[in-house]
């Protein structure tokens, strides 16, 4: 299977690889979309995904970048869902229809600036003075999220760093912990569905049992992230029999911010280019058979 935007690559004699989740400064990554997309070339990936949270304002200049640098840009989000007393994080891969998606994007961005603004609060009633104003000049034009309370925490020399801001003030449980808006899994696994993408489980840990598969299939689950730094050997090779037992895809990414070392950083995860061939298909298969279409 070739693709237009990398054709000229394919008899290179190295494997290729790709990376199916990363993040930019359209919400909490460290770079602009173009310049992932340069650290995706700098890493010799044939492919990305640019799955930023709960937005898809990225994409054009990602894509632009990938048609300049001979890579793939894999038009993608990632959401926060719920599911049963969980929170579920859910990738849309192979987005084609994002118009389809934009108004209800726009209202899960409002809910993280309301959660934004609860959690500076909580803040300030611990005698914490960073302020609203401060969070969202960290976030520029991205969508806002703990991160930027944090580089606003860290900035405000109320911490040394994001592990203390997390782990002392922001992290599940901590004092100034605000729980996300609920979104039920179900729904982001038809909103991925509208925009034509595939529904991906991403980084589920040791949460990813065979029962809790099959529940997620019965939604509508596509496939499930196997590797992701979190994942240590044994976990991913659990989670690629349990994926293929339920039929569904493997899909894996580094999950990078815009770390240059470890197992985080771009191409870090060594996803191999047959799952997003696979992953292909099954977009190819689904908008063959949708009504409406003909063979």
């Amino acid at each position: 299977m070739t693709h237009g935007d990398g054709a000229s690559r394919e008899l290179d004699a190295p494997p290729r690889f790709v990376d199916l989740q990363t993040h930019s400064t359209a919400s909490d990554g460290a770079l602009a979309p173009a310049l992932v997309v340069q650290a995706a070339h700098d890493a010799q990936l044939y492919a990305m995904a640019l799955t930023d949270h709960d937005t898809i304002d990225g994409l054009p200049e990602a894509r632009e970048a990938g048609l300049r640098l001979g890579v793939r840009v894999v038009a993608g989000v990632e959401l926060s869902t719920h599911f049963g007393a969980d929170e579920l994080h859910l990738l849309g891969l192979h987005l084609s229809n994002t118009d389809t998606i934009r108004d209800e994007l726009r209202e899960l961005q409002r809910g993280r600036l309301a959660r934004a603004e609860f959690i500076v609060h909580a803040l300030n009633e611990l005698s914490i003075p960073v302020t609203v104003e401060a969070v969202l000049a960290e976030a520029g034009d991205g969508a806002v999220g703990r991160p930027h309370v944090a580089r606003a925490m860290v900035n405000g020399g109320w911490v040394r760093d994001f592990r203390e801001a997390f782990d002392k003030w922001l992290g599940f449980g901590k004092p100034a912990y605000v729980d996300k808006p609920r979104f039920e899994v179900a729904a982001g696994i038809a909103l991925v569905h509208r925009a034509g993408g595939l529904a991906i489980w991403a980084h589920p840990g040791e949460d990813a049992t065979a029962s809790r598969i099959t529940a997620l299939a019965a939604f509508g689950l596509d496939g499930v992230e196997v590797l992701h730094p979190s994942h240590p050997p044994y976990l991913a090779q659990k989670l690629i029999g349990l994926t293929e037992e339920a039929g569904l895809l493997p899909s894996g990414g580094s999950d990078w911010h815009g770390t240059m070392e470890g197992p985080r950083r771009i191409g870090g995860q060594l996803v191999p280019k047959i799952w997003l061939d696979w992953q292909d298909a099954r977009v190819a298969s689904r908008a063959e058979h949708a009504p409406g279409t003909h063979s």
